[in-house]
């Protein structure tokens, strides 16, 4: 798509493509240059004190999480000792 470059150095990206990529008003972009193209990227700030629930090694527990529940595969404790007990944790 052909945009124009205008007073302030703004770029107006086309409706269709923040359609597509879900882009909202105060949305972060990323802009990079590479072989002499600008890449624009969509990105999220995380506050630093949650960034460990976005590595790798969280996310992957996660998935496996979410796996054993729409397996049924999980177990809900109805009293506190039960957990304790189902852990290995028994008082």
């Amino acid at each position: 798509m052909l945009v124009e470059l205008k007073q302030k150095s703004q770029v107006t990206i086309p409706k269709a493509l923040v359609k597509k990529l879900n882009l909202e008003v105060g949305d972060k972009l990323d802009l990079a240059l590479k072989d002499g193209r600008i890449i624009i990227t969509p990105v999220v700030i995380i506050p630093k004190d949650q960034e460990w629930y976005y590595t790798h090694e969280w996310q992957t527990v996660e998935r496996e999480a979410d796996k054993q529940l729409a397996e049924g595969r999980a177990k809900v404790a109805e009293t506190k000792e039960e957990l304790y007990k189902d852990l290995g944790l028994e008082e």
